[in-house]
């Protein structure tokens, strides 16, 4: 099935939280949601980013019900204040976890873990484990996890977790995005078991010109543009995520990605490919359980 904005349905009385909206692919999710009548939390760490992204978005010709949420997915702290003030909303109908970072310099942060696995996988999945409840009211919402194709190839190496043994950036961006697929489909399967109305679906952007200049200096601000031309605009990278959030056929458990140039670009979306290693669900299993122990917030699902 191929989607476009054109598809996005009217999304009146609908309430989104999209993580790292204030900016690139998250904004334009923001922006695509707000413009079919959705009321928009913005959840981002920066509140000045935030508010100019609000005041960008409503600039457009709708009336755009938009709001900030602060939160910081590299503190727990943070996290759980989040979802304590999302949970005062009468209802939320779309978490969408699109925020991540991209081969940054080593850092740590969540359980000691390196901070792309931690802020990418760990900080989505203390936020959707404490929200479980209040996503589960009024018939039950989707969560949306952003991945990318990064996760080809990659896995999760359990005994480094923290880079004590070495640290590759490409090597464990591609290991965080692993995670985000194993985490949505692992949602999906114990959702489905008990009995759950709340929906787990994942995404990837293609290959987003804001992806990859990030935290890539000089060789960035000169190979960016080159690359973003051929691959995809973050308007493109956001079609994906809307249709995951709002496609009426989508199911729990679904994949979606751009069409085009290997899953790189386009700026339609379909069903993606995701690898055996990705739908593994020992692994999955196993990644749930450090989580929780990393994090200390359990979902309260039980294996499938």
């Amino acid at each position: 099935m191929s989607f476009a904005y054109s598809d996005v349905p009217d999304q009146s009385g609908t309430t989104a939280i999209v993580t790292g909206a204030n900016t690139g692919i998250g904004l334009e999710i923001a922006r695509g949601l707000a413009r079919k009548g959705a009321r928009v939390i913005l959840a981002c760490r920066d509140a000045e980013k935030a508010t100019a992204a609000i005041k960008e978005i409503s600039s457009g010709p709708e009336q755009a019900d938009l709001d900030f949420l602060p939160l910081d997915l590299s503190n727990m702290a943070s996290i759980r204040e989040a979802a304590n003030l999302a949970k005062k909303e009468p209802k939320i109908d779309l978490l969408i976890n699109n925020a991540g970072i991209m081969i940054p310099p080593l850092g740590h942060s969540i359980g000691g873990a390196e901070q792309q696995f931690a802020v990418n996988h760990l900080g989505h999945f203390a936020l959707t484990g404490l929200l479980l409840d209040k996503l589960a009211d009024n018939g039950g919402a989707r969560v949306v996890s952003q991945a990318s194709i990064a996760h080809k190839g990659a896995k999760i190496d359990f005994d480094n977790l923290d880079a004590s043994q070495g640290y590759s950036r490409t090597k464990f961006y591609g290991q965080s995005k692993l995670a985000n697929l194993l985490f949505a489909f692992e949602l999906d399967r114990r959702l489905r078991a008990a009995n759950s109305p709340v929906t787990s679906i994942a995404c990837h952007p293609g290959v987003a010109q804001t992806e990859i200049t990030r935290h890539l200096g000089v060789f960035g601000k000169v190979f960016g543009p080159t690359v973003g031309f051929f691959l995809n605009t973050a308007e493109n990278g956001a079609v994906p995520a809307l249709q995951a959030a709002t496609d009426p056929e989508a199911e729990g458990g679904d994949y979606f990605g751009s069409w085009g140039l290997r899953e790189m670009s386009g700026a339609t979306s379909g069903k993606a490919y995701a690898t055996k290693t990705a739908r593994d669900p020992l692994l999955a299993a196993r990644l749930w359980a450090k989580s929780v122990e990393l994090t200390g917030v359990d979902p309260g699902l039980a294996p499938a």
